[in-house]
């Protein structure tokens, strides 16, 4: 591997910090956006239940706003319920909209290193095959076996940008994606609630 990595040239080295980076956000991403850690099974009964046994008090809610993403959304709806339906949907956008941007962390970087690594690749093999000519120039073309060594050692950065860019833009897409998907669901468990709160719908449902 090193070996490779010393043929590829210098600019083998910030494609590899890429590739490090992209591993360290795609493993930190899949840990932090885990289903149960953004919408926990049964938060809405469980805040309903204590809602209707009227033990929302301030703790509750302190508490609720910190256990999960969904608990901070229906917090803030909950925080706001005494000043009518409109507030409180308010209140409920206003959160989703801080986290979506917390949970869309890192995702920029990831989308930066999959649409870069490409283009490093591709420099790397310029610069790779601008020394081969200059060679060529000052050496005569000599064996054809050794231009060809040499250019596929110049193409060694573009293959390594190639596979550090794709798994990077699959998990970008699968994040962007699985985010988009949460905020949906929240926005769904926060609504449902005031429907509930305010009589437009049945509890079991």
């Amino acid at each position: 591997m090193f070996e490779i990595i010393k043929s590829g040239g210098w600019m083998m080295w910030p494609l590899m910090i890429c590739s490090v980076g992209a591993m360290a956000i795609i493993a930190e991403r899949l840990w932090s956006l885990q289903r149960k850690k953004i919408l926990p099974p049964e938060l809405l009964a469980q805040v309903w239940k204590l809602y209707r046994e009227n033990r929302l008090d301030e703790i509750a809610l302190r508490n609720l706003k910190a256990s999960s993403p969904l608990g901070e959304i229906i917090a803030a709806g909950l925080i706001n319920s005494k000043h009518g339906r409109e507030v409180m949907k308010e209140a409920i956008e206003d959160v989703g909209r801080r986290i979506t941007h917390d949970l869309e962390r890192f995702l920029n970087a990831l989308g930066t290193i999959a649409e870069t690594s490409p283009l490093l690749g591709l420099l790397g093999t310029v610069f790779g095959m601008i020394e081969i000519f200059s060679q060529l120039m000052e050496h005569g073309a000599g064996d054809p076996t050794v231009l060809a060594g040499g250019i596929s050692v110049a193409l060694i950065t573009t293959a390594t940008g190639l596979a550090v860019a794709i798994p990077s833009l699959i998990f970008h897409r699968y994040f962007q994606r699985l985010v988009d998907d949460y905020v949906i669901s929240m926005e769904m468990e926060a609504m449902r609630l005031i429907e509930m709160m305010h009589g437009e719908r049945e509890a079991s449902r």
